[in-house]
This record gives C-alpha cells, sequence and structure tokens, in this order.
C-alpha cells in the first residue's frame, strides 16, 4: 500500500485531530465555540503582527480609546521594541510584546484581544527573566507594567521584592530541572 504523502501536513496538528479527540463529544453548537475561540486566536495573532510592525516602523495609529491604537501609540511614543525575546535558560525565556530600559525604568506592554481577563503575573515573569538576563536587580531599578485589554490600560508599578521572588523561583526550578535531567529521573523511571 502506498499512502499519500501529505507534505503539507508534515508538523501540523489539525484543530480537531485524533489526538485531541474531545470534539467526539461535542455537537454542533459547542463546536462552534471551540471553532470561534480558534478564529479569535488567528485574528489576535494577525493584531500582534500588525501592532508589532507599526511599533517597528514608528508609525502612529490614529488617536483614540481603542486597546490596539493606545497600545501602539504609546509603545511607538516611549521608544520601545516589539516582540522582544527575554533568556534565562532554554527552560524558561518569554517573548514580550513591547519593552523599553531608558534611565533606570523598565517597561513592559502587553496586547491582549481576547475577552478572557489578564493577568500581571505574566509581565512581572517578563521583569524577572529581563532582570535575570541582564544581571540588574529589581530594587535598583524602576519598573512599569502594562496591560492594554477591552479599550482600558491596567497600569501596575511592582514592588522589586515581587520581582526578585520570581527571579529566585526562576533560578530554583531551572537548577532542580538540571539536576532532575543529570539524574535521568525525568520520565519517572527509577
Amino acid at each position: 500500500m502506498i499512502f499519500n504523502p501529505h507534505l503539507e501536513l508534515k508538523g501540523k496538528h489539525a484543530l480537531f485531530s485524533a489526538s485531541n479527540y474531545h470534539w467526539i463529544n461535542y455537537d454542533v453548537e459547542k463546536m462552534r465555540e471551540v471553532y470561534g475561540r480558534h478564529l479569535a486566536t488567528l485574528r489576535g495573532t494577525q493584531l500582534h503582527n500588525l501592532a508589532a510592525e507599526c511599533i517597528h516602523l514608528g508609525v502612529n495609529l490614529p488617536s483614540s480609546k481603542k486597546t490596539l491604537n493606545m497600545y501602539v501609540n504609546d509603545a511607538t511614543g516611549y521608544r520601545m521594541i516589539p516582540e522582544q525575546p527575554l533568556f534565562y535558560s532554554n527552560n524558561f525565556f518569554g517573548t514580550t510584546d513591547a519593552i523599553s530600559f531608558r534611565k533606570k525604568l523598565l517597561r513592559i506592554h502587553d496586547l491582549k484581544t481576547g475577552l478572557n481577563p489578564a493577568s500581571m503575573n505574566q509581565l512581572r515573569i517578563y521583569a524577572a527573566l529581563y532582570c535575570l538576563e541582564m544581571g540588574m536587580k529589581p530594587d535598583k531599578i524602576n519598573t512599569e507594567l502594562r496591560i492594554y485589554q477591552n479599550n482600558e490600560i491596567e497600569v501596575e508599578t511592582p514592588h522589586p521584592d515581587d520581582v526578585g521572588e520570581i527571579m529566585n523561583k526562576i533560578v530554583l526550578f531551572d537548577n532542580e530541572i538540571s539536576r532532575m535531567k543529570e539524574e535521568g529521573g525525568f520520565y519517572g523511571e527509577e
């Protein structure tokens, strides 16, 4: 038997795949809900790409209270870098939507296009990753975190101790993962 190669599908996964088999219990309404979330995710990716391109080019959008416009205009105004990866280790890294560091002020902005409430924890982790990567102590800099969602801006100035605790946890967990790998116990083996 010669099977069709389907080379264009290599490395891809269907939204309704065999390995994600729970969909066989869906009715049409639930399928529509899941597919709608999938479309919203794709739209969010496109909006993030558009925002990153605007920020990269220094292009402002018309002034308004719309989430995307406020996010892009603030990021260009603060001369931020879009889609910047932050790296501590292969176990702990992430990509900020927009970041800048000037005059001892770390700014991290995050664009949320979905309806689910956002959490500042994600941005606190980015601040911790930045400090770890750059060898900075959070009590020696100022930090402002912003989430842009639902036509509102949530702003936080995290306490340096909160960022420091996350840094400590990253280091601790990364060291523990390294030990587990050395011991060969990461597959549940004895």
